[in-house]
C-alpha cells in the first residue's frame, strides 16, 4: 500500500496559513493609524517628520496582536521605546561617522539586540524594531535632527497604543476596558470544559496543551502594567477572583485526563457555565450537583463549589506570576541560544550594512538616497520567532515581489499625494489580517514602505527593491547555515533546558512534605502552598509550551538545520507526561494524604526514561527528586 504524499516540513510551513475570524477592531486601528499621520504631517508642512511618525506605526500595528489593553501596553510600548533608541543612535551614526565605524556599531547593534531577543517575544520586538530602526536612522536621509526623528517614532507608535487603549471592542458587555481580559478568562473555563469532555479520548493531550495555552494567554492579560500594584477596581477584581478560581479546576480536570476514564457530560457543565457568566458578565447561576466518586471528581466538585463563592464574593485573586530576575534575563541573553542568535543576527545585518553601504557609494541604487532596506530586511529575515529560515525566506522574497508590483501598478494611476496617503491608510488597515501568513504581512509593509518614501520625495523604487531582498534572502540562508561557536540548536536546548528545571521544582514541593518511605503526607499544605503550587505548575507548563513552540519551528528547517533538535521533542513529551502525573499527585495527595503506587511507579519510570533521553540528546535535563 502507498504512502499519501506528504509535503515536506520546511515547505509544509512555509505554505500554511492562520485560521480566524476577521479582525475588525484592529482593522480600524490599522486604517486610522499610519495613514492620518502621513496626512496630518503633509498639511503641516512636516512630511519627512510623517514618514518617520508612519513608520513606527506600522511596525506598532504589526505588534498590535489580539488580547487585553494591558497587555497591549508592553508589547506595543517597550518595542517602541528600543526604536526610538535606534532612530536616534543610528540618525547621529550615519551623519557622524564613516563607512567601516558606522558598520562596526551597526554589527555591535546586532550583537545585543540579537542576544536580548531570547528573552521573550516582547524582548524580541524591541530587538528588532531597534535595528530596523537604526537602519532607517542611518541610511534614509531627512532634514530632521536624531532627536526630532526619535521623537517623531515615538508619537508614531503612542498614536497607535493610544487607539488601542480607547477604541472599545465591538460588543463587548460591561466596562470595555476590561473586554479582552474577560475573554481571555472565559477561554480558561471553556478549556477546563473541552478537556474534561476529551478525557479518555484520543484528542485529550491536545485539548491539555489548549487549556495550558489559554492560561498563558488569561495570565499575560491580567498581569500587564498599571499604575497599582493591586486591581483597583470592583470589575478588575472580580476579573482575578474568576481567574484564580479556574487555576484548581484546570488541576483537577488535568488529573483527570491523566488518569483516562470518560466522564459523562454533566462534568464539563458547570466549567461551560462559569465561562458564559464571565463572558457575559453574569452570575454564575446554578451549578451541577457534585459527583464524588473519585479523589480527581471530588477535586473538581470542590473547585467548582470555590468558584462559585469566588464569582459572588470577587474579592480579587492571586494571578500566580512571579517577576522574572535580573539573572534570569541575563542567562536567557547571554546563554547558549542568547549566543548563537546574537551572532547570527550581528554578522547578518553588519554584513548586509556593509553590501548597501558599498551598493549606495558606488551609486547603484542611481538617484536613491536611501541605504537601509537591505539590512532592515535581514532583521527580519533572520528572526527564529517569524518562522523556520527557508520559510521566512521564501515568503519574505514572494511577498516582496508581489509587493512591489502591485505598488507599481498603483503609483502608475494614483494622484500624488492624496492618492498614496489612501494608500498608505487602506494598506495599515490590512496588516492585521496579513499578519496571518509572512508573505502576506511582506506584501502589504512593501506597498505601505514605498508609498511613504515616495510621500517623501522619493522616486518609484520597486525594481530596486526586489533586488535588494533577495540579495538579503540570498544573505541570511549563508549566515543561516553557517557553523558558529558552541553547539547547534542552542535556542532549543535553552529552552528544554528551561522546562527541566520548572519540572523539577513543581515536582520537588508537590513532595517535599511526603515522607519517601510510606509515600504518605507528614504536613497538610495551607493556603499558601497549594498558592505556590500553582505558581510553579503555571510556571512548568508555560516552559513546556514555549519549548513546543521552539521545536516545531527547529522541526520545520532544511535537513542540515533540522537535524540538531532531533531527539527535542520526546524529551518535552516525556517532561508534560512528568508535569501531569505531578499534578495527579497532588489532587491525590489532598484528597488521601498519600501516594498511590500507581503515582510512584509512574514517576520512578519517568525520571529513569528522562535520564536516557538526556544523555542522547546532549541537554541538560536536572536530576529530578523522587519519594519513595
Amino acid at each position: 500500500m502507498s504512502r499519501p504524499f506528504a509535503l515536506p516540513p520546511w515547505l509544509a510551513h512555509t505554505l500554511r496559513t492562520q485560521r480566524g475570524p476577521v479582525p475588525w477592531n484592529a482593522v480600524l486601528r490599522g486604517a486610522l493609524s499610519a495613514g492620518p499621520l502621513l496626512l496630518a504631517a503633509v498639511v503641516t508642512d512636516r512630511t519627512s517628520l510623517g514618514v518617520v511618525a508612519a513608520i513606527a506605526a506600522m511596525l506598532a500595528g504589526i505588534n498590535d496582536r489580539p488580547g487585553s489593553r494591558r497587555a497591549a501596553v508592553p508589547r506595543i510600548g517597550v518595542p517602541a521605546l528600543a526604536g526610538a533608541l535606534g532612530m536616534l543612535v543610528g540618525t547621529y551614526a550615519g551623519q557622524q561617522v564613516s563607512a567601516l565605524p558606522l558598520t562596526l556599531l551597526l554589527t555591535g547593534l546586532g550583537l545585543v539586540a540579537g542576544g536580548m531577543s531570547a528573552v521573550g517575544p516582547v524582548a524580541s520586538g524591541a530587538g528588532t524594531q531597534l535595528l530596523v530602526a537604526s537602519a532607517i536612522g542611518a541610511g534614509m536621509p531627512l532634514p530632521e535632527a536624531g532627536w526630532e526623528r526619535a521623537l517623531g517614532y515615538l508619537a508614531g507608535a503612542a498614536w497607535l497604543l493610544g487607539l488601542r487603549l480607547a477604541l472599545p471592542t465591538p460588543g463587548s458587555p460591561g466596562d470595555f476596558r476590561f473586554d479582552g481580559e474577560r475573554a481571555a478568562v472565559a477561554g480558561v473555563y471553556d478549556a477546563v470544559a473541552d478537556l474534561l469532555d476529551a478525557v479518555g479520548a484520543e484528542h485529550a493531550t491536545a485539548r491539555r496543551a489548549a487549556l495550558t495555552a489559554a492560561l498563558d494567554h488569561a495570565q499575560d492579560a491580567l498581569a500587564g502594567p498599571r499604575l497599582r500594584q493591586h486591581a483597583g477596581s470592583a470589575a478588575e477584581r472580580r476579573l482575578h477572583a474568576q481567574y484564580a478560581a479556574a487555576l484548581p479546576l484546570a488541576e483537577a480536570a488535568t488529573a483527570l485526563a491523566w488518569a483516562g476514564e470518560p466522564l459523562t457530560g454533566r462534568a464539563s457543565t458547570g466549567p461551560r457555565r462559569l465561562a458564559t457568566a464571565v463572558r457575559e458578565n453574569t452570575h454564575t447561576g446554578p451549578l451541577p450537583a457534585p459527583h464524588r466518586s473519585a479523589p480527581a471528581l471530588r477535586a473538581l466538585d470542590d473547585a467548582l463549589l470555590h468558584a462559585a463563592e469566588a464569582f459572588d464574593r470577587g474579592k480579587g485573586g492571586d494571578l500566580h506570576t512571579r517577576q522574572r530576575a535580573a539573572g534570569d534575563l541575563l542567562r536567557a541573553a547571554f546563554g547558549s541560544g542568547g549566543r548563537e542568535y546574537g551572532l547570527r543576527v550581528a554578522l547578518c545585518f553588519g554584513v548586509s550594512a556593509a553590501i548597501a553601504q558599498a551598493l549606495h557609494h558606488s551609486h547603484w541604487y542611481g538617484e536613491h538616497e536611501h541605504w537601509y532596506w537591505l539590512p532592515a530586511t535581514s532583521v527580519f529575515l533572520v528572526k527564529p520567532d517569524l518562522g523556520p529560515l527557508v520559510s521566512r525566506v521564501l515568503c519574505r522574497a514572494a511577498g516582496t515581489v508581489l509587493g512591489a508590483l502591485v505598488f507599481a501598478a498603483f503609483a502608475l494611476v494614483l494622484p500624488r499625494p492624496e492618492g498614496l496617503i489612501a494608500l498608505v491608510a487602506v494598506s495599515g488597515a490590512l496588516i492585521p489580517v496579513a499578519t496571518r501568513h509572512f508573505a502576506a504581512q511582506t506584501a502589504v509593509v512593501t506597498v505601505l514602505v514605498l508609498a511613504l518614501v515616495m510621500v517623501g520625495g522619493e522616486p518609484q523604487a520597486s525594481v530596486s527593491r526586489i533586488g535588494e531582498t533577495l540579495l538579503a534572502c540570498a544573505l541570511v540562508l549563508v549566515v543561516g547555515h553557517l557553523p558558529m561557536p558552541g553547539q547547534r540548536g542552542g535556542g532549543v536546548r535553552a529552552r528544554v533546558g528551561v522546562a527541566g528545571e520548572a519540572a523539577q521544582a513543581y515536582l520537588a514541593h508537590v513532595l517535599h512534605e511526603t515522607d519517601p518511605d510510606t509515600g504518605r503526607r507528614a504536613v497538610e499544605p495551607g493556603a499558601d502552598s497549594r498558592a505556590v503550587r500553582w505558581t510553579l505548575r503555571r510556571e512548568a507548563y508555560r516552559a513546556l509550551a514555549e519549548a513546543r513552540t521552539a521545536i516545531a519551528l527547529a522541526a520545520a528547517e532544511l535537513p542540515p538545520l533540522a537535524r540538531h533538535s532531533e531527539g527535542a521533542g520526546h524529551v518535552v513529551a516525556v517532561l508534560e507526561e512528568l508535569v501531569d502525573t505531578t499534578t495527579a499527585c497532588a489532587v491525590h495527595l489532598d484528597d488521601t494524604g498519600r501516594l498511590a503506587p500507581l503515582h510512584t511507579e509512574r514517576l520512578a519510570g519517568l525520571v529513569r526514561e528522562l535520564a536516557d533521553d538526556r544523555a542522547h540528546l546532549g541537554v541538560r535535563v536536572p536530576e529530578l527528586p523522587l519519594a519513595g
